[in-house]
């Protein structure tokens, strides 16, 4: 059976989605674990990331069951959700890796003032205080506030990993970009087979 066949096409696009379904439950790992040792407190950080891998799980869930049953329904649906997944997903991945410094500062400085839990986070897991200066009236988690010594900024610790981050985030984020529209390619050659061992009048 050549690969082009129907069930390598089925075996591939099976493997493709137990990939989805294991970065799924990756994703909710991550969260739990990161709530477990106490490095995440952030209810909305932690919902969004559970939110996604239970999004990315269902959509395993149906691009499984169609691509095993040969479901016509199942899987013009999974086709037309990864293909709007794909779009977004690359245009999320090149714009971080299009963004410079400047810009990288100012999205910084957006989502420090918008999220009281995550920089809370932030100060006490990088030990430092404040964005780009430290107010005594504020609150801070950091272990340097019961020092003598003076805190630092949190936002030029923040800025050397912030351009690391958003390359590893974009190029991560590509390559399931790419595995995504792969799996639209073999989801469409794979519904337009017939199953050699199916009647061949029947549609589902």
């Amino acid at each position: 059976m050549v690969c082009g066949g129907f069930a390598c096409s089925k075996n591939c696009l099976c493997a493709l989605n137990l990939l989805y379904t294991l970065v799924s439950l990756l994703l909710i790992g991550i969260a739990a674990w990161g709530i477990g040792f106490g490095l995440i407190s952030s209810l909305r950080v932690v919902g969004v990331v559970i939110a996604v891998g239970i999004f990315l799980f269902l959509i395993a869930l149906v691009g499984l069951i169609g691509a095993v049953k040969h479901h016509q329904v199942l899987l013009f649906f999974y086709m037309i959700i990864l293909l709007l997944v794909f779009i977004v997903q690359f245009s999320v991945s090149c714009a971080c890796l299009a963004l410079n410094q400047e810009q990288q500062a100012q999205l910084l400085e957006v989502g420090w003032n918008n999220t009281a839990s995550a920089r809370n986070d932030i100060q006490r897991n990088l030990n430092c205080c404040g964005f780009r200066s430290f107010n005594p009236n504020d609150t801070c988690l950091a272990s340097c506030v019961k020092s003598s010594r003076p805190c630092s900024p949190c936002a030029p610790i923040i800025g050397k990993y912030a351009g690391e981050v958003l390359r590893f985030v974009g190029g991560i984020g590509l390559f399931f970009s790419f595995t995504e529209i792969l799996g639209v390619w073999l989801t469409y050659r794979y519904r337009n087979q017939k199953d050699p061992r199916a009647n061949p009048s029947a549609f589902l």
